[in-house]
């Protein structure tokens, strides 16, 4: 995997670039659709690229190795070949999951014990075998294996924790580094930076996961319940240090505001289950702010979901039948308001990467941030 790194903005940490990977290119600031289980909820692969133009999609390392398990997804060459998406994929190590999980898992030095959410079965998460697993399901990028902790958080048990992260990082590496990928296409492995809420253990976990001079960056263990503020802090806080010539993600972010925000402080790469899972409860986001189509007030409105957004999905079908879908619980209701939700997410990073090339972005970014984030 390369990094080309294309534009800067003179007056944030924003920037554009371009990551090069054997299944294609990823053009950046760039927004992952999460398909947990191999699909994003929903959406067709089609729609993913044509109507959507996601250039790269998640999988979850977790829900993958639990079903449909690692010797279907390594007889179909992967989940490439499972799931029919011809572009790049990046999967998560397990590590989040095991924060969801708290009650049915043990966390020790050697990994990670817990129970199936299916069928209670038992099972351990090692630095080692997350990699074989994520091997096995063949993602251009992989992530290693972290804990990602609560908030609040106990400040000695982050230290604890972060360090704990670390020296499950060095074993991530060795293991990556021994064995070769098994489809005939190169993986990348990022580490994650960890510490809570604590600007000293971010600094030193950022310098930490940047020695190990990895192909790029993940930053973990925010938008877990703090303030938003204090997301914007630690995330500049950690790229303030992570190298500039690599792509830095920051996991499990957010709502478009959110983005746009980290955009400025130098992110390159974001994921996050909102825009479809909103969209199922019938929230959209739009060019003009947020609606909850359930809202009586669409119930007889036959404008377009959003004229100003463009692609098919947001302009052929209007609110009031979007809304009455939606109502009656039918499944093309959940479609409609998904691929709507995804093409507005893709489409505000790609206008971030216009106006950094512009060098408008800053001004841009303040009106847009105001307006998005009003319900309408």
């Amino acid at each position: 995997m390369k990094f080309e790194l294309l534009h800067k903005d003179q007056k944030s940490k924003a920037r554009t670039g371009r990551i090069y990977t054997d299944h294609g290119e990823i053009n950046t600031p760039i927004f992952m659709p999460v398909g947990t289980a191999g699909s994003v909820k929903a959406v067709h692969q089609r729609e993913l690229s044509e109507d959507i133009q996601a250039q790269i999609i998640l999988g979850n390392t977790y829900h993958l190795y639990l079903r449909p398990g690692l010797d279907v997804l390594q007889k179909a060459g992967g989940l490439h070949g499972f799931n029919g998406w011809k572009q790049p994929i990046l999967t998560d190590s397990g590590g989040y999951q095991v924060y969801s999980l708290a009650d049915t898992r043990k966390i020790k030095e050697e990994g990670v014990t817990f129970r199936s959410h299916i069928d209670g079965s038992k099972h351990i998460f090692s630095p080692e075998n997350v990699m074989d697993t994520q091997r096995v399901i063949g993602a251009d990028i992989i992530m290693a294996f972290d804990e990602c902790t609560p908030y609040p958080c106990d400040y000695g048990y982050a230290r604890e924790s972060m360090e704990m992260t670390h020296r499950w990082l060095a074993r991530c590496c060795k293991r990556f580094d021994e064995t070769e990928g098994l489809y005939g296409y190169k993986q990348a492995l990022f580490p994650i930076v960890q510490g809570s809420v604590y600007p000293d253990l971010r600094k030193k976990s950022a310098e930490a996961i940047a020695s190990f001079g990895r192909e790029g960056n993940a930053i973990g263990g925010l938008s877990v319940g703090e303030p938003a503020e204090m997301m914007y802090e630690m995330t500049a806080t950690v790229c303030e240090i992570l190298p500039e010539d690599k792509p830095r993600y920051l996991m499990g972010v957010g709502t478009p505001a959110n983005i746009l925000e980290c955009i400025a402080l130098g992110i390159d790469m974001f994921d996050c289950v909102m825009p479809t899972r909103n969209a199922r409860n019938g929230m959209l986001f739009t060019t003009q702010g947020i609606i909850n189509i359930r809202n009586e007030k669409w119930k007889d409105d036959l404008s377009p979901i959003d004229e100003h957004l463009g692609g098919y999905t947001s302009t052929a079908y209007s609110k009031a039948y979007l809304r009455h879908l939606i109502i009656s619980k039918e499944i093309l209701g959940a479609q409609i308001a998904s691929i709507h939700n995804l093409t507005f997410y893709l489409h505000l990073v790609k206008q971030a990467r216009e106006k950094i090339e512009a060098g408008t972005f800053s001004m841009w970014k303040n009106i847009m941030v105001e307006k998005l984030m009003q319900r309408i």
